[in-house]
């Protein structure tokens, strides 16, 4: 039985007005007159309602304990988390020099504030991004037109075949939602850069002259947007952390030869590289980041600048091979600096969003500085209050009296040391003397800003009359959320400077509110923020910052990567199904992306056991297709219905919770049968068509169900014995195994009879154990460029 909050008198206005008129011939018998007009029961009444309001007030108490006891606990609300983006800075009308910004320039998205994270040299250039694409179905005449242009390249085998492949130069667009793929999208793997002068820098020839010598030994800040898609993350033994796939990218320039001469013998004709040295604080292909890549710079002021171009390329060569891309534009071509080649190593070929130049990460935050907060008190546990919230964690800078001492901030007040030394009572005569130095320590709540000093013997109190004093950052969460080229403005950048966010920014989150704080109390104090049990891993899991989680499911003991296990064949892992609740691409069946599953990484990292090893998985889902034929009732609309039975059968299937019960009880199963069914569709559940005939037919105005299909992609095909067109058995569910979770590929509600699911699919099924044999091509070795033609 849950405990009951006592009432200290649950008495009204009209039983304290009865209790008070019953007593009046026990005080005073000559009274006899009860009447409402006599001015004694007046009285009564008036005092009546005042006693109903002070027992309100009074069975507050034990709500008020409730929430003093919380706060004595020491159990925070989740504080808010600040967003994070890459932001470009261009220099377009200032001088060809290189102007170096400090870390903390202020800039802003309207009314939301931004800082950057670090500094960099903004260089006086232009960077535009180029890949090689392969041209897929070049035209009979540019065949015929190329292969003559490059007759000498020929299959030694097959003269027929030359082993060249054509290619179109494309920019990389900012803002494209579809990644590029360096070995999919790319005929080299490669992506380059073309470092040029600005278009106003007239004439280009000096113009290039003059940039070389300027940027050459500077440093150039890359932004990189990795796409992340992976949605397996592991947390090893030992507190290691997650691990990360093995791949690297390489950054290279062009290695010149003397004077920029390329050797007259054909086969030395060719491009060569230089690795330059590059530094980066994260894992490029795994979040966005910036990489530091160094220029550069001639041992001796006379030598040549490394940072040129080969002045004799043949007309067939600039652009094939390993040189970099073409450009027909003139207007670009003779800007070109130089060029920086991107090329990468690892098992997966990367997938890249967004690359550029002069770029820094930012972070949601405004500054406050020398606030003036409260003076001291002298007193025990002296709290003060910061005007703004919430608080960014570590940037609280906090002074009592003395500006060049600052007090540090501390976890648990009762860790600190006393304000006088003091000899431990508990040890004989002459034992050493305290020597604890956290001694003028404070400790925050981030999220209500408040902070609370010590008692004396437990931290030092602030004097009486003390000065404090708090410099700090804050952010305003979810609203720090912003779309690509919204940070456009700075009163701290100089004059020609420009600034903007190339993607959107990602991270904020409110803080939790007080409600759904005091839901995890009970959960708080079981687990004591430590992933020890089912329901704790599901509960710490659901209170992710920074991201909004739909579902979590835990399995323990057990192991994916070890199939076809079952949950309890592996002891000491745990696997988490975790889906997030939105997902722009797919909003039926959510997927988590690679930010989602680092963001729950990071955060469960620090509180699991260390011998435990976790999985972070994204649900696997299977593509089922449904066919089903149905007669309306006669009057109702059939397009209504028709939408009706696919929004009932899509809800059915989801792999989310729904969004409201209704309130709706089942008397059948039991508590925590239904309590699993509200999670969405349940793992290791087969999708069975008898099950969703029976929702079929409970939609309003459906008359009956003649038939219903359900099918996967391998039971999709046409059975032995049967026709291709024939439709597949109907009778057998779709067996659903490990983190497998259905989704609907197709859905087809028909009046009458049902399709059946090949006519579904709309594609014509090879026949079992038929094949063709499969078809070879000759790698090609050398990428041709393509010149676009001009009317």
């Amino acid at each position: 039985m849950p405990l009951q909050i006592p009432s200290i008198d649950d008495r009204r206005y009209q039983e304290l007005l009865n209790e008070a008129l019953a007593r009046i011939p026990v005080h005073n018998r000559e009274w006899t007159n009860f009447n409402k007009s006599d001015p004694g029961v007046t009285l009564l009444e008036v005092f009546a309602f005042m006693a109903e309001s002070l027992l309100y007030r009074s069975n507050q108490i034990p709500e008020r304990n409730r929430l003093k006891f919380l706060s004595l606990l020491g159990i925070p609300l989740r504080p808010a988390s600040s967003a994070r983006g890459l932001v470009t800075f261009t220099n377009e009308r200032g001088p060809l020099n290189t102007i170096t910004l400090n870390g903390g320039v202020e800039l802003r998205a309207g009314q939301v504030p931004f800082q950057s994270a670090q500094g960099l040299d903004v260089l006086p250039i232009e960077g535009k991004v180029y890949y090689k694409h392969p041209l897929k179905q070049p035209s009979e005449q540019q065949k015929a037109y190329y292969e003559q242009l490059y007759a000498s390249f020929k299959n030694p085998a097959d003269a027929t075949q030359p082993l060249f492949v054509l290619y179109e130069t494309l920019p990389l667009q900012t803002g494209n939602i579809n990644p590029l793929d360096l070995g999919a999208d790319t005929v080299d793997g490669a992506l380059w850069i073309a470092l040029m002068v600005r278009e106003t820098d007239k004439p280009y020839a000096a113009s290039v002259v003059e940039a070389r010598r300027e940027i050459a030994g500077k440093t150039i800040s890359l932004g990189v947007v990795p796409y992340l898609d992976s949605d397996d993350r592991r947390l090893t033994p030992g507190g290691r952390g997650a691990q990360a796939d093995p791949q690297l990218l390489h950054y290279q320039i062009p290695k010149i030869p003397p004077k920029g001469m390329l050797p007259a013998a054909g086969n030395q004709r060719v491009a060569q590289y230089l690795p330059i040295d590059s530094v980066a604080d994260t894992d490029v292909l795994s979040e966005p980041g910036v990489v530091q890549l160094t220029l550069p710079v001639p041992a001796k002021p006379e030598d040549p600048i490394e940072l040129d171009l080969w002045k004799n390329l043949d007309p067939l060569e600039s652009g094939a091979d390993k040189f970099p891309p073409a450009l027909e534009d003139t207007n670009l071509s003779d800007r070109v600096i130089t060029w920086l080649r991107i090329t990468s190593t690892g098992a997966a070929s990367p997938r890249l969003l967004w690359v550029g130049i002069n770029a820094v990460p930012v972070t949601q935050r405004a500054h406050i500085s020398n606030e003036l907060l409260p003076s001291g008190t002298g007193e025990p546990d002296q709290q003060v209050r910061l005007s703004k919230t919430p608080i960014i964690a570590g940037s609280v800078r906090l002074t009592v009296n003395d500006p060049k001492k600052p007090w540090q901030p501390i976890d648990d007040i009762l860790s600190a040391g006393p304000e006088v030394p003091v000899r431990d009572e508990s040890l004989p005569p002459g034992g050493p003397v305290s020597k604890n130095s956290l001694v003028d320590v404070f400790m925050i709540n981030l999220e209500s800003g408040e902070i609370r000093f010590g008692d004396g013997l437990r931290g030092r109190r602030p004097p009486f009359g003390a000065t404090i004093r708090a410099d700090y950052d804050y952010g305003v969460g979810r609203d720090g959320n912003v779309g690509a080229g919204s940070i456009n403005s700075s009163p701290a950048l100089p004059a020609g400077f420009k600034v903007s966010n190339p993607v959107p920014t990602w991270g904020g989150s409110e803080a939790e509110s007080v409600r759904d704080g005091e839901k995890q109390i009970s959960r708080y104090l079981q687990h004591r923020d430590r992933l020890v049990s089912v329901a704790d891993f599901e509960t710490i899991t659901l209170r992710t910052p920074g991201v909004d989680v739909g579902r979590v499911e835990v399995l323990p003991a057990f192991n994916p990567e070890l199939a076809p296990n079952v949950a309890g064949d592996a002891p000491g892992a745990v696997t988490l199904l975790v889906i997030p609740k939105y997902d722009p691409a797919h909003p039926a069946t959510p997927e988590p992306d690679r930010n989602f599953m680092d963001a729950v990484c990071a955060y469960l990292d620090s509180r699991r056991l260390v011998t435990t090893e976790v999985f972070l998985r994204g649900p696997d889902y299977l593509p089922i297709w449904i066919s089903i034929g149905i007669d309306v009732v006669p009057g109702a609309s059939i397009a209504e219905v028709r939408n009706a039975v696919k929004t009932e059968l899509t809800r059915f299937l989801s792999p989310l919770p729904p969004a409201s019960s209704n309130g709706n009880r089942s008397t059948v199963l039991s508590a925590a049968q239904q309590a699993g069914m509200q999670k969405g569709w349940p793992l290791g559940k087969a999708v069975s068509p008898l099950e969703l005939l029976a929702v079929a037919s409970r939609v309003p105005g459906v008359l009956k169900i003649n038939k219903i299909y359900v099918a996967d992609a391998s039971m999709a095909l046409s059975r032995s014995g049967q026709s291709p067109d024939a439709p597949t058995c109907s009778d057998l569910p779709v067996v659903l195994s490990g983190l497998q979770l259905p989704r609907i590929q197709a859905l087809s509600v028909a009046i009458g009879e049902a399709l059946s699911v090949n006519q579904l699919r709309g594609t014509e099924e090879m026949e079992p154990g038929g094949g063709q044999t499969p078809t070879t091509t000759t790698q090609p070795i050398l990428p041709v460029p393509v010149i676009p033609d001009e009317c």
